[in-house]
């Protein structure tokens, strides 16, 4: 388990069309990230935000695939910062930004072990799949691509980050709570490989046996596991301030449940916390339960 958590912030926002998730790191933080990790008796350290571009900066590049450039220097900048904390013993709390920001996390991580010649499992906690190609992407917007190029599909500017691809195998990748998939995004889905639980098999089976598959997938053969919490993975009931919600998410406790079950594993390698939109939020109720969902993932426990 570790015992040192560095905190990174991207304050991105280039991935998506509705403005506002740049100030998801600012409201994490406001929300006690860093005291709340320190009461847990971690070792926490902070490094303040990487650079990113606004868009108001420049133009939008390719339509089929928004500011790629921009996203791709931005998601190597992630990777560099993931890695060294790995390198440096600590656990590399990544806050966004858009989802976009995975495909840098991921390249981060993975290449650290594979230096070890060990490979990664990815837990992927999504309303949505990800999985788009700027070929499939109706919106053109890389947020809805990260986990398609984590797996070798899409854009090389994603897919080639630090020289190798995949950063996962499919059978060690994990999608948990998606209900919102496009139609051509299904088919890449379904042909790709990895594990994907939709809300219905949450429905039929509750949290408890999906959480404990999902977690068996993504650890098998493998040296840990990165995970991927994008809040709308939650119900907006509970998680209104989110870049793109979708009726009918994980409860407040599903999702505890969820964090605290990987928390068990002690297998978390990464986290990042993603999509938060304090504009649509109500008095930062999406980054106060950020936070309490990041405490459990990182081992609170009730009793």
């Amino acid at each position: 388990m570790a015992q040192k958590v560095r905190i990174i912030g991207v304050p991105m926002d280039l991935g998506q069309s509705r403005r506002g998730v740049d100030m998801g790191p600012s409201a994490l933080r406001g929300a006690g990230l860093q005291t709340s990790i320190k009461k847990l008796g971690l070792q926490v350290e902070d490094i303040g935000n990487l650079s990113v571009k606004q868009p108001e900066e420049m133009p939008i590049g390719e339509k089929r695939a928004k500011y790629m450039q921009e996203i791709a220097e931005t998601c190597g900048d992630v990777a560099a910062a993931a890695e060294k904390a790995l390198s440096e013993g600590f656990l590399p709390l990544v806050l966004g930004g858009d989802h976009s920001i995975a495909a840098g996390v991921a390249a981060g991580v993975a290449n650290h072990f594979r230096k070890e010649k060990k490979q990664i499992g990815y837990l992927w906690l999504d309303a949505h799949g990800d999985m788009n190609t700027p070929e499939s992407s109706p919106s053109g917007n890389v947020h809805g691509m990260p986990l398609a190029a984590i797996m070798g599909y899409g854009a090389p500017e994603l897919v080639d980050l630090l020289g190798f691809k995949p950063k996962a195998e499919p059978g060690n990748i994990v999608i948990v709570g998606a209900r919102d998939l496009d139609a051509q995004e299904r088919k890449i889905v379904k042909k790709s490989g990895i594990h994907v639980f939709t809300m219905r098999d949450i429905d039929e089976r509750g949290m408890r046996e999906v959480m404990s598959d999902a977690l068996k997938y993504a650890m098998d053969d493998t040296a840990g596991i990165a995970v991927s919490l994008d809040m709308d993975f939650v119900d907006p009931s509970d998680a209104p301030g989110v870049g793109t919600p979708v009726r009918g998410g994980v409860t407040y406790r599903e999702a505890h449940l969820a964090m605290e079950m990987i928390a068990d594993t002690e297998s978390m390698v990464s986290l990042e916390v993603v999509e938060i939109n304090p504009i649509l939020d109500e008095h930062n109720r999406t980054a106060l339960l950020g936070v309490e969902l990041v405490l459990s993932g990182l081992g609170q426990k009730i009793l």
